[in-house]
């Protein structure tokens, strides 16, 4: 039997690819994902350290884990990620039972220090400097049938002083276009309609071979691939974003009218503590121009409260800024001091009660927006792409969900249809709600797709990746039979 894994992810849409690709190694490997209650023989985590609750949170788990390894000394604990690579042999320090430590550099190395693990009966941590190969070169077992991530870049060369993600992901790297390409064609040949390209700052995207205009043509390109349906990006940084970008999402139809465009303040003497390299005006200027060129566009952000030193002045700027912009959601943080960021050294920390205060009034004020915004679909024919895990109330409410061209979330009634995760929908919103819209009548059309197919049949895309000379478990292949010729006998 095959040997078995679980993989716990925890963070940004990056670690979630990330999974998928440690996944793909797992599998190429020899081992088999992991079904019902029986425990897993691989446990690995891929974790986040942006947060300051990160740490507890993994060593939290890590100790509930500790007596199932009690009990299977053959069970194999291995922690990689960002949190891996901040912390290092600290988490062998702390939690003893772990077998594999690896960092954001090298993922491909786990099967090896897996084997090796076992082979030697010590825990094994390897943590590179810098990147071993990149990601998107390793196989990939994808989480959806319909959608897919496809890295345009790893690492960043920006120095937001409250960021820790440089420091452990490591300057950017970008790909060469064609192997993109290469990636999405590979996806959309399995089926996939939909796909987000992914980096820690994609519209920066050809710094590395000289190109300050090749994000705009990737999109275009990407945007010619028969059979792809649906393009996003995430996330751009509004210093790198150029009228070009703004063009090839006007005028390239499968690029979706949808843009999250993080703002972390309002306030243009935050933005210089942070090292934003944008103002307000600049960033208000940006969605003036998006919205010129396609009305339709929702926008999306980010945004910090409780920076070191936010004054309430400060804190004002940022709710008009947030009341200008008219976000259809906002991913609200407060904000998280983190060792080995110019950030966590700087005087004025705000206390706790007044950082609350002011997150609360923010997310006050964003709701209310988001409530008016989706309140105005009201009536509007939308179109869906049907997905799995969005809606948590669907069995109640006996609805299906999914996101619209503008990604907003869609909860649907399907009627008699029968719709499947993956199929494409049209219906008109009859609800709005600050993070949501519902359309309860009857659709207009349902199309099934090979998306859908494949989800029902409960296949998943697989992308190959470079081989490794990863060991692999159970029996060998068998030789292929020779045939007579020069080199035989």
């Amino acid at each position: 039997m095959p040997k078995t894994y679980q993989i716990r992810t925890f963070g940004c849409q990056m670690n979630v690819h990330d999974s998928e690709r440690l996944a793909g190694l797992l599998e190429d490997a020899g081992y088999a994902p992991a079904t019902g209650d029986v425990s897993p023989d691989v446990v690995v985590f891929n974790t986040c350290a942006v947060r300051e609750n990160a740490d507890n949170k993994l060593y939290g788990t890590l100790g509930h884990l500790a007596p199932a390894k009690t009990a299977n000394p053959d069970m194999q604990i291995a922690v990689g990620g960002c949190l891996a690579q901040k912390d290092q042999k600290e988490i062998v320090r702390r939690a003893p039972w772990v077998d594999v430590v690896f960092g954001t550099h090298n993922l491909g190395s786990l099967p090896v220090l897996l084997e090796r693990a076992r082979h030697n009966q010590e825990a094994q941590v390897e943590l590179l400097d810098s990147l071993e190969t990149f990601p998107s070169t390793l196989p990939a077992k994808r989480d959806s049938a319909y959608s897919g991530w496809v890295s345009v870049s790893v690492g960043c060369n920006n120095t937001c002083t409250f960021c820790i993600v440089p420091s452990l992901r490591g300057k950017e790297k970008d790909r060469r276009p064609g192997d993109v390409l290469a990636e999405v064609q590979a996806l959309v040949d399995q089926g996939v309609l939909e796909v987000t390209l992914l980096g820690q700052n994609v519209n920066s995207y050809g710094v590395e071979f000289g190109d300050r205009l090749a994000f705009g043509k990737l999109l275009r390109a990407t945007g010619a691939i028969e059979g792809l349906e649906r393009v996003r990006f995430t996330s751009p940084h509004p210093k790198d974003f150029t009228d070009d970008v703004i063009a090839a999402m006007a005028e390239t139809p499968n690029v979706c009218h949808s843009l999250h465009m993080p703002l972390q303040s309002g306030s243009d003497r935050l933005l210089k503590e942070m090292r934003r390299s944008y103002r307000s005006a600049k960033y208000l200027s940006i969605l003036d121009k998006v919205r010129e060129a396609m009305p339709d566009a929702a926008i999306t952000t980010d945004i910090i409260v409780g920076f070191p030193g936010e004054t309430e002045e400060d804190f004002q700027a940022t709710l008009d800024v947030v009341r200008q912009s008219r976000f259809t959601n906002a991913f609200t943080f407060q904000y998280s001091k983190r060792p080995g960021t110019p950030a966590a050294s700087l005087p004025d920390q705000l206390p706790k009660k007044v950082v609350q205060e002011r997150f609360d009034r923010l997310v006050e004020l964003q709701e209310a927006m988001a409530l008016e915004l989706n309140q105005e679909q009201v009536g509007r024919e939308v179109e869906v792409l049907v997905a799995t895990g969005e809606g948590k109330r669907d069995a109640e409410t006996l609805r299906l969900s999914g996101r619209a061209r503008d990604g907003r979330l869609v909860h649907f009634t399907p009627g008699d249809a029968r719709v499947r995760p993956g199929d494409v929908v049209e219906t008109v919103v009859t609800y709005g709600a600050p993070h949501y819209v519902v359309a309860d009548g009857p659709l207009i059309s349902h199309r099934r797709t090979r998306a859908g197919d494949q989800s029902e049949a409960g296949v998943k895309p697989k992308t190959p990746g470079t081989a490794l000379g990863l060991p692999s478990f159970g029996a060998p292949a068998p030789l292929p039979t020779a045939e007579v010729g020069c080199g035989v006998r």
